[in-house]
C-alpha cells in the first residue's frame, strides 16, 4: 500500500514490494471442495503471465475492451489485474460483440454468448489448480494451455494512464484512479482497517460491491481476501469454522 499508487496494477506492485510471501487471495468453491491459496508473489506471477498473453499474443492495447464472462474466482481476479497492467478496459459481464477480446468461463451459456466477439476468444475451464479443458471449446484458446509459457515479468509497451477507463461493472465505468480511490474510501466500511485485515467475501463479481470486497479493497489496504464461490452450499457451522480457521476479521455476504 503506497499513497502514490494510482492504478490497481500499482497497488499490486506495492504489495509485492512490501511482503511478497503473505497470502493475498484464498479461494474456496463450495460446490467442488476446492481450496487454493495464492501469496502476493504467486498472484503477481499469474498476473504478469496473463498480461503478457494479452499484450503479446492477443495484441491488446490501451483502450481496448476485454469482456470478462466469469464468476467470482481467483482466475477472474488475475484477469482484472492483468487488464489493469496492460491498460485495457475490463468489462465485467460485458457485451462480447462490442469487445476486442472475450474471456469466458466453461458454462455453455457464457461460451455461446462469447462467440459474438469479433476478436480473440479465451476460455477458462476453472478447474482446480488452473487445469485445462479435457477438450477446448471450438473457436476458443484454452487459457491453461496458453498462459504457462508466458514471461514471468511484465512491462507495458505504453504507460498506463490512471485517468483512462479501466473497469466497467453493472453499467458503471471507472478509471484506474477511481478504482483505487473508491477502494480506499470504502475500506473502513468493509472492516478493512489496514494491513493484516482479512475479509471473507461470498459476493459475486457482477457489482462494484462484490469486486471491492473480493479484490480491490483488500489490495488497497494491505489486507487479504477469502473469496468464496457457492457459499450458499456451506452450512452455518462450517462457515463459522472457516471464519475461525482462516482468521477472518470481516465478512461480506
Amino acid at each position: 500500500m503506497n499513497a502514490t499508487d494510482r492504478t490497481p496494477a500499482d497497488l499490486l506492485s506495492s504489495a509485492l514490494a512490501a511482503d511478497p510471501g503473505r497470502p493475498l487471495v484464498t479461494f474456496y468453491d463450495d460446490a467442488t471442495g476446492e481450496r487454493v491459496e495464492l501469496s502476493v508473489a504467486t498472484f503477481a506471477n499469474w498476473v504478469a503471465k496473463t498480461a503478457n498473453l494479452l499484450q503479446d499474443e492477443l495484441s491488446a492495447e490501451p483502450g481496448d475492451r476485454v469482456a470478462l464472462l466469469l464468476p467470482a474466482h481467483w482466475q477472474t481476479a488475475v484477469w482484472l489485474l492483468a487488464c489493469a497492467s496492460v491498460g485495457v478496459v475490463a468489462d465485467m459481464a460485458g457485451d462480447p460483440a462490442a469487445a476486442d477480446v472475450v474471456v469466458s468461463g466453461p458454462d455453455a451459456g457464457s461460451l455461446a454468448a462469447a462467440r459474438a466477439c469479433p476478436g480473440a476468444r479465451i476460455a477458462l475451464a476453472l478447474r482446480p489448480l488452473g487445469g485445462r479443458f479435457p477438450e477446448p471449446p471450438e473457436g476458443f484458446a484454452d487459457y491453461a494451455v496458453e498462459v504457462p509459457g508466458q514471461g514471468d515479468r511484465f512491462v507495458p509497451y505504453a504507460p498506463v494512464d490512471p485517468e483512462e477507463p479501466a473497469l466497467i461493472v453493472a453499467g458503471r465505468e471507472f478509471s484506474g484512479a477511481e478504482v483505487v480511490e473508491r477502494a480506499r474510501a470504502e475500506a473502513t466500511g468493509l472492516g478493512l482497517t489496514g494491513p493484516g485485515a482479512r475479509i471473507l467475501s461470498g459476493l459475486p463479481y457482477d457489482t462494484w460491491e462484490g469486486l471491492n470486497a473480493g479484490l480491490y479493497g483488500p489490495l488497497a489496504t494491505g489486507g487479504s481476501v477469502v473469496l468464496c464461490r457457492n457459499l450458499d452450499r456451506l452450512a452455518a457451522d462450517a462457515l463459522d469454522q472457516r471464519i475461525e480457521t482462516e482468521r477472518v476479521t470481516a465478512t461480506a455476504r
